[in-house]
């Protein structure tokens, strides 16, 4: 057996196949489908898939398919899925977030970032399946008693009145997919985790009563006469009055819940139910759900009284109102989740009993720990977020992305010619960017250090060299910070050209050199600018204040200062001291 991760890389491009393969070299193994119908094919089949590395446009079936069946089918959960994309549209990106993508990477390939986002996204998720293993360990010995109980009394029930087996283990399926959907669009229902999966565990017990009724009234073809429907009616209150037998020897919480269901799974929303009559949310949520689950698996399944109905039809019955009267709340997430439903009602209910339950335990352990440096998959989207806003205020410049968990730049000149547009690197310095300079380097990170997740912006002016010739801009940078432990994770950046603006500030500058001593304009200047000197192109001189604000002449030529052997081409001082000798 191999010990190297399996990666599927599903691209219809066979050149983009090969040079991802060449990327990563030979340390992993690669499984590789070149449209989006082959990728699931191979996830369905590969239970060993590590990762997978996912185009957007594709025949068959795009990546946003792949990764919306993904989501129906819980693999995403499981399988960290990175986008490969030259698409650069915000709401494209969002949408792979969305749908539960762990990352993004642009086209062209860098192999840096490649090779680093890969080793992130494998280590993350396989941290996340270690954990999975050793909570599954302790889960599944627990679930195996709850599921050896739940067969027992679903053969019971299936000896009783012929229904199959299968019920009681829907209708837990489906009371856990509801109720994580409701608490997902109110809050009105405060329920926990704990809560859901002891409703859902409880669920099994709605028709215990059904013990008590005779298995000719149970088992009869036909309609019932009133007399019979009184007697099946009573099942309800019986097997409430059968667990009160048992005491409160259990949990009490869970014996609570245990009676509301086994009670109350028949009321009504307009009050038209049984035993008691209740109405609205004078049922208890927990029987809410547990009723609309058994009249959705009873509408689904053959009964000895009539022909199941196909899942479209049980949706419809159930909302136009066919069935009896539900919570609107309830309304809603079944036709939110209907989908999901429908896929899992034709797979084995038991399979993802103690996964589930062990995937989510794991999650919860993690999001207790701080965050670590490999943990960059769980604030990825909340960042791509803060990003779309950033660079939506912004227009045009140069953008950059620092991501302080992979020590990686992202720079993006949207002056530059498109195959020239992007570039990527890992820095040991920021400075390795070749952009700013030393002195504007180790200002921007002193300021840097001082931004907090309340106030993290800074701006700057700077100059910085664009096509061959330094031009002014307005840098401004916003520090990023973990959403729940405030940890400090990267920086955004723009860089904005105000090279007219500051020619313009020149001008103006010289004009007043008339009314104000040259000591006072510098001192002015000052005031905006961090570095500020007087440069004479015709006599070669530079005038700027020393430390005690005295001005200092110095003879140098202006190109001289910024590293330059020649005058620039677009020269400041030259054209504002132009007609002013």
């Amino acid at each position: 057996m191999s010990l190297k991760e399996k990666i599927l890389i599903a691209d219809d491009s066979e050149m983009n196949q090969m040079l991802l393969e060449e990327i990563l070299s030979d340390k992993y193994e690669y499984v590789m489908a070149k449209d989006g119908t082959e990728a699931v094919d191979i996830l369905e089949k590969n239970e060993d898939i590590d990762l997978v590395m996912l185009d957007i446009n594709m025949p068959k079936m795009d990546g946003f398919g792949v990764l919306e069946i993904m989501n129906l089918r819980h693999w995403i959960s499981e399988v960290p899925v990175i986008i490969i994309s030259s698409e650069s549209d915000v709401d494209f990106i969002r949408r792979g977030y969305d749908l539960g993508a762990s990352d993004y990477i642009s086209r062209p390939f860098d192999l840096t970032v490649v090779r680093r986002r890969v080793e992130n996204t494998i280590m993350l998720y396989a941290r996340q399946k270690r954990l999975v293993r050793l909570v599954e360990e302790q889960v599944y010995e627990r679930e195996k008693t709850n599921n050896t109980m739940i067969n027992i009394l679903s053969h019971v029930i299936e000896y009783r009145n012929n229904e199959s087996g299968q019920h009681i283990l829907h209708v837990r399926m489906m009371t856990d997919i509801l109720l994580r959907r409701l608490i997902e669009i109110t809050d009105k229902y405060p329920l926990t985790e704990t809560d859901i999966s002891m409703i859902a565990s409880v669920s099994a017990l709605h028709d215990i009563g059904k013990i008590s009724v005779p298995k000719a009234i149970l088992n009869k073809p036909g309609k019932l006469d009133p007399e019979e429907w009184e007697i099946m009616k009573s099942h309800a209150a019986i097997g409430d009055s059968m667990l009160y037998d048992i005491g409160m020897q259990q949990s009490e919480t869970l014996m609570n819940l245990a009676h509301e269901i086994c009670r109350w799974h028949h009321e009504r929303w307009d009050g038209r139910g049984y035993p008691d009559g209740l109405k609205g949310d004078e049922i208890p949520i927990s029987a809410q759900v547990v009723a609309m689950a058994d009249v959705y698996d009873a509408l689904t399944s053959e009964r000895c009284y009539k022909k199941s109905f196909d899942h479209a039809t049980a949706i419809k019955m159930i909302t136009n109102g066919e069935c009896g009267a539900f919570n609107p709340l309830l309304i809603q997430c079944l036709l939110d989740v209907q989908d999901q439903l429908f896929e899992n009602m034709h797979t084995d209910p038991r399979r993802f009993d103690y996964r589930q339950e062990a995937k989510r335990l794991s999650d919860e352990m993690l999001e207790q720990k701080e965050l670590m440096p490999n943990n960059r998959a769980h604030s990825l989207l909340t960042f791509e977020q803060k990003k779309a806003e950033f660079f939506a205020e912004q227009c045009g410049g140069i953008q950059f992305e620092f991501d302080h968990w992979t020590n990686t730049v992202h720079l993006k000149d949207w002056n530059a010619p498109v195959d020239q547009r992007e570039k990527s690197m890992y820095l040991t310095e920021w400075n390795d960017v070749s952009l700013l300079s030393e002195k504007d380097w180790l200002a921007l990170r002193e300021k840097l250090k001082a931004t907090t997740p309340e106030r993290p912006e800074v701006k700057m002016i700077v100059q910085i060299p664009v096509n061959g010739e330094y031009r002014w801009q307005r840098l401004t940078v916003k520090s990023l910070w973990t959403a729940k432990h405030k940890e400090y994770a990267g920086v955004l950046g723009h860089f904005e050209d105000i090279q007219d603006e500051m020619v313009r500030r020149g001008e103006e500058a010289f004009e007043k050199c008339s009314e104000y001593s040259v000591s006072h304009l510098l001192k002015d200047l000052s005031r905006v600018f961090e570095v500020v000197r007087l440069v004479d192109p015709k006599t070669n001189e530079n005038l700027e204040l020393d430390k005690d604000g005295k001005v200092i002449t110095t003879p140098i030529h202006c190109y001289e200062i910024w590293g330059r052997n020649e005058p620039c081409e677009n020269c400041i001082s030259s054209r504002s001291l132009e007609g002013k000798e």
